[in-house]
Parts: structure tokens; C-alpha cells; sequence
């Protein structure tokens, strides 16, 4: 992760669990996670959520030839303040391989939506994410 993605890896974000089905990424409140406010900083928490669904990605477009992927468009909702340790998950696997799959079929860009929920270590939602994801196989 530090060369790949070394904010990341600052932040302290790790990948606890991958299937081709669902992905979970965990950030902790620290220092260098932290806002004015003594939470989660919304950068971070984005930083997570994408993670989760970004990985699956990633693991799906390793399994056949080339494809292009993009970040198009994330939304974010805030529904708790973010301390301890904050869990995401994804679990849109399905969806992003079809698209993948449908993109080298045809040749044309594919969008996902995908979304990632955050939930604090007492299991309330903290933050939801909506990433639209774009996939178009490369020649």
C-alpha cells in the first residue's frame, strides 16, 4: 500500500477482509486522521469507502486482460460523528465484475454504482458512500 497508495497507508486504512462478493476497509481516529472537531477528517473516511470498492475492482480487472478504471462521481452522507474505529464495506462485487465483463465483451465503458457503508465499533452507520465507477476495456 505505501507504494501504491501512500496516503493511504498514512491514514492508516486496512483491507480486513476481500471476497469476489464484498470488501471491508478499517480506519482508526488518530492524529493524523483527526479534524478540528475530534473526529474523522471526511477526506479519511472517503479514503476508506472508496477503498472498499475500489479494491474489488482492482481484483476483478487482475483477472483478464486490460481494463481502464475511474472514479466518475462519489456522494457522501454523514450521519454520525466518526470516532474509534470506523469499519467499510462494499458489497457490490457481483456488480463490478459484471460490468467488467460486459465492458471486454463489447468493447464499450460500463458505470457502477457502488456503495459503502461505514459503521462505528457499537454497529451505527457513521457514513454511506456512493461511488460511480466507470470500466472500459483497453485495446
Amino acid at each position: 500500500m505505501m507504494r501504491k497508495l501512500p496516503m493511504a497507508w498514512l491514514a492508516g486504512l486496512r483491507l480486513t477482509q476481500l471476497t469476489p462478493e464484498s470488501a471491508t476497509v478499517t480506519i482508526r481516529y488518530k492524529y493524523l486522521t483527526q479534524n478540528p472537531f475530534r473526529s474523522i477528517y471526511f477526506a479519511c473516511l472517503a479514503m476508506a469507502g472508496e477503498l472498499a470498492s475500489g479494491i474489488q475492482a482492482m481484483m476483478h480487472v487482475q483477472a483478464g486482460g486490460p481494463v481502464s478504471m475511474l472514479v466518475v462521481s462519489l456522494h457522501g452522507d454523514f450521519t454520525k460523528k466518526a470516532v474509534g474505529l470506523i469499519t467499510f464495506t462494499c458489497p457490490d462485487g457481483p456488480r463490478i465484475a459484471e460490468a467488467i465483463a460486459e465492458s471486454r465483451a463489447t468493447g464499450e465503458g460500463r458505470v457502477v454504482e457502488c456503495v459503502s457503508t461505514g459503521v462505528d465499533e457499537a454497529g451505527d452507520v457513521v457514513a454511506v458512500f456512493r461511488l460511480t465507477w466507470s470500466f472500459r476495456a483497453k485495446r
